[in-house]
Parts: structure tokens; sequence; C-alpha cells
């Protein structure tokens, strides 16, 4: 069972897809839809194009054009958006999400969703989850510029929000990217190590790692902080 000091932080940094959403919508996009998609649309076989595609987003990732859907729908030459509603009721909540969103807001501790994603493929995600009901403040990192898995975003992050490092935690599922903060400074991180519901659990290394979230709830109270 995972222990957090929960009477030490004030602020949780919580990433989306993943993490909070099942991935499994992004997998499925990317690797199977997307690519049928285009293998009928340019008449090529699917497994060329789905080989392609596995290969070209493995050399990109972590960049911000890997999350970029205005890149993307440039260089396919593809209203993305378009084909990403087509399969937009697989986008859904991991199983216990919103009660431990609704325990972290309750408590009184500030809640900021900091995402890689893209604005326009964050609205579709809130427009069917109504995400922003249980989160203070959403944030997409292509308004920095840059992706969690850099430096630069932390410290853009860093004065932006103003949070004390030493009293935040930080939760994702990208072993990178919970690095990325862990080197930054962020006191406490905790790894999501089944992002995706219909793929294998990830093994995080280094951090403190959970497959869900009904075990912190007993420990999220309001009274747990006091302010250092």
């Amino acid at each position: 069972m995972a222990q957090l000091p929960w009477n030490k932080i004030e602020t949780v940094l919580l990433d989306m897809d993943g993490t909070l959403l099942d991935l499994h919508y992004d997998s499925y996009f990317w690797l199977e839809h997307l690519p049928a998609h285009l293998a009928k649309r340019d008449n090529k076989q699917l497994e060329a194009v789905r080989s392609e595609m596995h290969k070209t987003l493995k050399e990109m990732q972590g960049s911000l054009e890997w999350y970029c859907l205005d890149y993307w729908a440039e260089r396919l030459q593809l209203d993305i958006m378009a084909v990403k509603r087509e399969i937009d009721h697989l986008i859904a909540f991991r199983p216990d999400t919103q009660p431990f969103l609704d325990a972290l807001k309750e408590s009184g501790r500030e809640v900021v969703l900091v995402t890689n994603a893209h604005p326009d493929g964050l609205s579709l995600k809130i427009e069917k989850t109504q995400l922003d009901d249980h989160i203070d403040t959403l944030i997409s990192t292509h308004q920095f510029g840059v992706t969690k898995e850099s430096q630069v975003l932390w410290q853009k992050l860093h004065a932006y929000l103003g949070f004390d490092k030493r009293h935040t935690l930080f939760v994702d599922d990208s072993q990178a990217i919970l690095d990325a903060a862990k080197a930054f400074g962020i006191e406490y991180t905790l790894g999501i190590s089944n992002p995706d519901s219909k793929a294998p659990h990830n093994n995080i290394v280094g951090h403190t790692a959970i497959t869900e979230y009904m075990s912190l709830l007993p420990s999220i109270k309001r009274d747990l902080y006091r302010a250092k």
C-alpha cells in the first residue's frame, strides 16, 4: 500500500491521460483507429501504415510535436479532431478517479491538472468527462511551449503557479516525466503502473507506485495538512 505524508502535502499536480483517464482511448486512436483511417484513405496496407505510425511515434516521443494535434493535422493532411471524435465514446475516467479527485477537493488542497495534451484534445476530454468540475486549475503545457519531460517546463510552471516544491505531490504514469519532476525538486511523486486498462502494467522505478486510488482516500483529509 502506498504511503504518502498527506500532512505535508499542500499542492497536488496531476497528469491526465493514464493518470486520471484511461489511456486506452489514446493508445487505440494512435495505434489502431488512425492507421486504419489513413490506410483506407491512401489505399495502403493497414499493417504497413500501423508499423510506420508506431515507428514515428517512438522516434518523436517526448517532443512537443508528439503531443501537438496541429502538427499531426498538417503532417497527415487530416482533420484529426474529427477522426478523434469518431471514437470519443472510449474517453473515460479510470474507475476510482472521481472519488480520488473529490477527496482531494474536499481536503482543501490545491489541485492542478498539468497535461502535455494539446488544448483541443483537452477540451474534448473535458466535454466528455466534465473533468473541470473536479479540478481547480487545468493547464496544457502547450501554453509554455515545452513538455513535462523538460526542466524548462518545470521552471516555467513553478514561476506560474508559485507552489512550494517541499509540499507538492506530482502524479503521472510516465517514468521519464516522474524522473523530470523529481529532478526539479518536487518532494513527492506517485506513479500509476496501469495507465491503460487493456495493456500490461508498467514498472515504475524510483517512485512510489499504485494501481488504484482507493487506498489513499482515508488519509486525504482537510485537517491533516498543516502549513510549514
